[in-house]
């Protein structure tokens, strides 16, 4: 996995500074390029009299594009480069750019309605984690308002199964371009009322896990520090509480494997852990 090329989308407000404030980290961490996109709606041409409003609304909107892309740049600096976008929707507008400018990486922040320090995914998540043909970083709301200084550390959250070792070797790349270190977790997600053979189940169940977390994690350690954790709990926000998370912590979910190939496609268990984070996400693409 590349991280040179960062693609932020961004808009006014909160949510396009937590976006923007984790895509400079990543950025400078990283040692790459940042280009910062606010996208907007196409302007419909009327017949008529009525193209003298065309031009005010065009006129309009670039009026704001550029008071937008001024704001972002007070933010994030003159090391950027800064463009506006035209498509219908945010999201698949932002697929869009990533292709057209050999992005590595598009950033965006939650959508508004989510709960501090979580992540929520409203229509521009939605179109991104759905159809991107390069990893989606998610930052948590509020995250722009006290940023970390630097990544310490990356989580993959591990299932054993198709693309699962690929999201590992790309998560260690990434560690190693970061200087960072490398976690896996699997999640094991049980009920809380067992009878003796579900309980006998759930044993292998987790020892099945902390084996294949070994066998995944084998062969990174010679240039990485590697931790492995079985995750626990009745619930995925449950289980992933039950673990210490750092300050400059980074989740990396793999892809569903029923999703297109060279494509995000998220499952329901990475929906689960995107809503229960409480640091920024990636989602990689499907390898395999």
């Amino acid at each position: 996995m590349k991280l040179e090329k960062v693609l932020a989308g961004y808009v006014p407000g909160p949510r396009g500074r937590d976006g923007l404030a984790l895509a400079v980290l990543l950025k400078e961490q990283a040692r790459g390029r940042l280009t910062v996109a606010n996208v907007q709606p196409p302007v419909w041409t009327p017949p008529g009299p009525a193209r003298a409003e065309e031009t005010a609304w065009r006129t309009y909107l670039a009026e704001q594009a550029a008071s937008t892309l001024a704001q972002a740049r007070e933010l994030a600096g003159e090391d950027a480069e800064y463009v506006r976008h035209t498509h219908r929707s945010s999201g698949r507008g932002l697929v869009e750019l990533a292709r057209k400018r050999g992005a590595d990486v598009v950033v965006i922040g939650s959508a508004p309605r989510g709960g501090r320090g979580r992540i929520a995914l409203g229509s521009t998540a939605d179109q991104l984690l759905h159809s991107s043909s390069v990893p989606v970083l998610l930052a948590p709301r509020g995250y722009g308002e006290q940023p970390p200084a630097a990544f310490d550390r990356l989580t993959v959250a591990y299932r054993r199964g198709p693309g699962a070792d690929a999201a590992v070797k790309d998560a260690a790349r990434a560690a190693a371009r970061l200087g960072v270190s490398l976690r896996l977790v699997t999640l094991v997600v049980s009920s809380g009322r067992r009878a003796g053979v579900e309980e006998e189940m759930l044993v292998r169940l987790r020892d099945q896990a902390a084996a294949d977390l070994r066998t995944a994690a084998r062969g990174h350690r010679r240039r990485l520090s590697v931790e492995a954790e079985v995750l626990e709990g009745r619930s995925v926000p449950q289980a992933l509480g039950t673990t210490s998370w750092l300050a400059g912590e980074m989740i990396i979910c793999a892809s569903s494997a029923t999703g297109p190939l060279r494509r995000v496609f998220l499952g329901d268990t990475s929906i689960k852990i995107v809503k229960a984070a409480t640091c920024p996400v990636m989602v990689l693409t499907r390898q395999t």
